[in-house]
């Protein structure tokens, strides 16, 4: 088994111990039984065949249309194989994520990871599966992996599973740091820098009225950074008394996995004809 696949799964185990001595990890509060097939359903697909397959395929493709390309970039300096990975999968993201809370139809895949009213490393890979098949940094990831870099991107994803798994995670890491002193100052760089508990939970907070609620920012997966470059952040250090979306109608299990499949009708349109808003994706 790989080194990077073995590092991965002692994230996942060693905040799930985590979560089930200190928040139960399998009954969380509020959580209902389709939260739990939505999650399972989703992670699994994409770990063991969305993600691979698009690695696999945008290789491929860039064989057949840029066959020259094969490892051009081996021998290029790590940091800036980093920054390419930074650029063209973690910014890529941002703005992927920024667009499906100001785009109807993207929110509609998107819905299903802010759909549970609890946060929890189970949330990292929980999205309609139709989401992570068109997320534009997983297939351009696939070719800086075919141009030779797939060796840094062994170590990249990595790194950025851990920031985002302590992000979504209810046991906030940050908490304690923001309480000491002589801290507060790096932690004004990390804050700034990496996605964190308080800028993450903030951006899966339910009521717009609660002060530490920023469902309209804080889009950044791996940095934070990107948030604070294009308007987006909002810093806190506190975390909303309740999590899920606000004034939007049920989803069912079927459009949360598998919309426009199972399209009802779409939760979005439905909460604009109610008048009761959606403001979990509007630009109002």
């Amino acid at each position: 088994m790989p080194s990077s696949t073995i590092a991965i799964l002692l994230i996942y185990f060693s905040y799930g111990v985590l979560e089930f001595v200190r928040s139960d990890l399998f009954g969380k509060q509020e959580q209902t039984r389709d939260d739990g097939i939505v999650e399972f359903v989703s992670t699994t697909v994409l770990l063991l065949a969305t993600q691979p397959a698009i690695l696999f395929t945008s290789g491929a493709l860039m064989g057949l249309v840029l066959p020259d390309m094969k490892n051009a970039l081996a021998g290029i300096n790590i940091f800036a194989a980093i920054a390419l990975f930074l650029v063209l999968d973690d910014l890529a993201q941002y703005w992927w994520h920024r667009a499906s809370h100001s785009t109807k139809w993207l929110y509609n895949l998107h819905r299903a990871h802010h759909n549970a009213r609890y946060m929890s490393i189970r949330l990292v890979y929980r999205n309609n599966i139709f989401y992570y098949m068109m997320m534009p940094g997983i297939w351009l990831s696939g070719v800086l992996i075919y141009m030779g870099l797939g060796w840094v991107y062994a170590g990249y994803i990595v790194v950025k599973l851990l920031v985002i798994t302590g992000a979504h995670s209810d046991v906030a890491w940050d908490k304690p740091l923001y309480e000491i002193p002589w801290l507060s100052p790096v932690m004004w760089v990390v804050e700034r820098t990496f996605s964190t508990p308080a800028t993450h939970h903030a951006h899966h907070g339910r009521h717009l009225e609660d002060p530490a609620t920023h469902y309209k920012g804080n889009y950044g997966n791996l940095l934070f950074l990107w948030d604070v470059l294009f308007g987006t952040a909002k810093f806190t250090r506190t975390y909303p008394t309740s999590f899920g979306v606000e004034n939007l109608p049920k989803a069912t299990l079927g459009q949360q996995l598998l919309w426009p499949l199972f399209p009802g009708r779409k939760v979005v349109e439905e909460a604009e004809e109610s008048g009761a808003g959606a403001t979990n994706w509007s630009n109002s």
